[in-house]
């Protein structure tokens, strides 16, 4: 007798992976395809999830990845919290174009975003920390980022259980966010 494991009900649908892609902004039609991605990976304990009503509310955040025959195969976000600091949130690729450079991509679109707003420093909760470090991330505490920062984190369902791992990258040294000494 043997017995199935089952991780999760999301099923994605396949995908080529020598389709072409393109990135670009996220439109009311994607927040199916978002939420299905993100979905997937949270079910298996890599994500949070994020519902419909937050996919809509924060639209104008998101990075889509969109391949030639119409599939949402990746999103990304960035989520600006206050002067000084913005979250890369809701890193998600489809499992079958993993490996191309897709989720770099996604990264480097916010973090180019941020840059062009004037944010001085990025950070990232994640499970995928030596995927972030190669981007030049460092990985820090919550104690070390500015406290609209745990001020969020308050809200959400794991913080007294959190796995994921903090990690930042300065983008401008002179405006970004220096704790007080004590």
């Amino acid at each position: 007798m043997s017995s199935i494991i089952e991780l999760g009900t999301t099923i994605l649908p396949p995908v080529r992976w020598d389709a072409n892609v393109e990135l670009r902004k996220a439109k009311m039609a994607d927040v199916e395809g978002i939420y299905t991605l993100i979905k997937y990976w949270s079910e298996r304990g890599l994500m949070l999830v994020r519902s419909h009503n937050h996919l809509y509310e924060n639209l104008r955040d998101f990075f889509v990845l969109e391949d030639e025959d119409g599939h949402i195969v990746g999103s990304g976000a960035l989520h600006l919290l206050w002067h000084d600091i913005a979250e890369v949130r809701g890193l998600a690729i489809h499992p079958e174009r993993q490996g191309q450079g897709l989720g770099r991509w996604l990264a480097l679109a916010a973090e180019r975003e941020a840059k062009d707003m004037g944010v001085p420093q990025i950070f990232a909760w994640t499970l995928q920390v030596k995927f972030f470090t190669s981007l030049g991330y460092a990985v820090t505490t919550r104690e070390n980022l500015p406290p609209k920062v745990y001020q969020e984190c308050s809200a959400c369902p794991f913080y007294d259980n959190c796995r994921e791992i903090g990690v930042t990258k300065v983008l401008d040294t002179d405006q970004a966010f220096k704790k007080p000494a004590v």
